[in-house]
């Protein structure tokens, strides 16, 4: 039996165009678009406020450079996993290839949830943006229709969560080149807004709205921290892609420091200049940029702030439907989920039934959910797959010193293992809910593999061919 859980795949490169190999088709700066439109969405439109009003206070700051450094020590790994093994699936496949099928099947498992969860959060950003948009225009949707049934403020259906995630699935089909130009020009149109808010926001900054700089202690800033941890969440959808990349082996590790160096700036500026402006009380809304320009006397940028989010937040969702429908087709290619998921549109190249499949299932948990329960689910995702690539890494080099590195992760058997220190603090620092729901998601995995995988991976499937 523990044969059977730690069998591993063997460590190849991506299979040819056969039908069953994608693309090759991105840039580095394709790569860093998909990244960095990820990263720059509900992360820094919806998460500063919330996080400071509930957990850091101004402090909030803090937890964005603590979740920055943290997220380094997984980049860096999954900067040399990508460059060594540039294959679809992410973490899911380089845990295959090191720590056996089980692990790798609860890790692709873990990342199903992630993504999922973290598309369903900025689909719910998405919609409060939108309320305020129309609003500005005299055009009012009832709070019936854009509320969870679960929240504080309970409602009927979150409605254009709903709609958002339908209409960008349908994009998603088209493929992933398409996808990414897509993203790259949502990006340019984002950070433009980030801009606008600061250059309007910055100057009505008044320093006593920083003190206490951390109400809730520094336990309040770590557990902050663990929860925007999502926000840098970009990186690893970049790697789910990589067998997509043109020159994986340089492009990759180039496009992870692009994108986190961006973000990083980013997030640190509008965080301070948010918490500088209004007390940190006042921003747990889902929409805390137009909040804040409002108070600051500019109601017409916080309609384009809004516009431009709406955009912002589109690429995000556009982004995590080209990693998750790879993940699904990269388990699927496995064995480990029904072949019918890893079929090819014949004419986009695109894997179709997952896309459409996750799509169904994100729109369910985006229409009923809060965002406050998804964002930390979705964090602790993000983490657990971080902390697995870095054991991935140590793992490869024990067992395979010699294999070629294109990138090699520097002092990995000291900052590895920090980083395996760090995530796991960072998990357990997560509310206790947040924990046990996923440990029925982890149960839900495991049976289905001990019923269904563990049965048809194609490893089983193989062995019983040879003579």
């Amino acid at each position: 039996m523990l044969r059977t859980l730690l069998r591993t795949k063997e460590l190849v490169q991506p299979p040819a165009s056969d039908g069953q190999g994608l693309h090759k088709t991105l840039t580095v700066w394709h790569l860093a678009a998909i990244g960095i439109g990820c990263m720059v969405g509900v992360g820094i439109f919806v998460l500063p406020g919330v996080e400071a009003a509930q957990h850091a206070g101004p402090g909030i700051t803090l937890s964005f450079m603590l979740a920055a450094l943290a997220v380094g020590f997984a980049a860096l790994a999954y900067a040399e996993l990508s460059a060594m093994l540039p294959i679809s699936g992410g973490a899911y496949s380089y845990c295959y290839m090191t720590l056996g099928e089980f692990p790798a099947w609860l890790t692709g498992w873990t990342l199903l949830f992630e993504y999922a969860v973290a598309a369903a959060m900025v689909a719910i950003g998405w919609s409060a943006y939108l309320g305020h948009l129309l609003q500005g225009f005299g055009i009012g949707i009832p709070q019936t229709l854009m509320m969870s049934p679960f929240g504080a403020q309970s409602g009927m259906i979150n409605l254009p969560a709903l709609l958002v995630v339908l209409i960008t699935v349908m994009f998603a089909l088209l493929g992933i080149q398409e996808s990414a130009r897509a993203a790259l020009a949502l990006v340019v149109v984002k950070l433009a807004a980030v801009l606008i808010f600061l250059g309007e926001s910055v100057g009505h900054v008044r320093t006593e709205n920083w003190i206490p700089f951390m109400p809730f202690g520094f336990s309040g800033v770590l557990t902050a921290a663990s929860v925007t941890f999502i926000a840098f969440g970009g990186f690893e959808a970049m790697t789910t892609a990589a067998e997509e990349a043109r020159n994986p082996q340089r492009d990759l590790p180039r496009a992870l420091g692009i994108t986190l160096l961006v973000v990083m700036l980013a997030y640190v500026a509008v965080a301070a200049v948010m918490t500088g402006v209004m007390s940190y009380q006042e921003l747990d809304v889902a929409d805390p940029m137009t909040v804040v320009l409002v108070a600051a006397q500019h109601p017409w940028a916080a309609q384009l702030i809004a516009a431009a989010a709406l955009f912002g937040m589109t690429s995000v969702l556009l982004a995590l439907f080209v990693a998750l429908p790879r993940i699904i087709f990269a388990m699927a290619r496995d064995g480990l989920l029904p072949d019918a998921l890893a079929k090819l549109h014949h004419r986009f190249g695109t894997p179709q039934r997952a896309t459409l499949a996750v799509g169904l299932l994100v729109a369910v948990i985006a229409s009923l959910l809060p965002i406050q329960v998804v964002a930390e689910l979705c964090s602790l995702g993000i983490l657990t797959a971080s902390l697995i690539v870095c054991l991935a890494v140590l793992v490869l080099r024990y067992s395979h010193p010699d294999l070629p590195r294109p990138f090699r992760m520097p002092a990995a058997f000291l900052l590895a293992p920090l980083g395996i220190l760090i995530y796991l603090t960072l998990i357990f620092m997560l509310p206790a809910a947040t924990l046990l729901r996923y440990l029925i998601w982890l149960g839900l995995g495991t049976l289905l593999w001990v019923c269904y995988g563990r049965r048809t991976s194609h490893l089983v499937c193989r062995k019983e061919q040879l003579p």
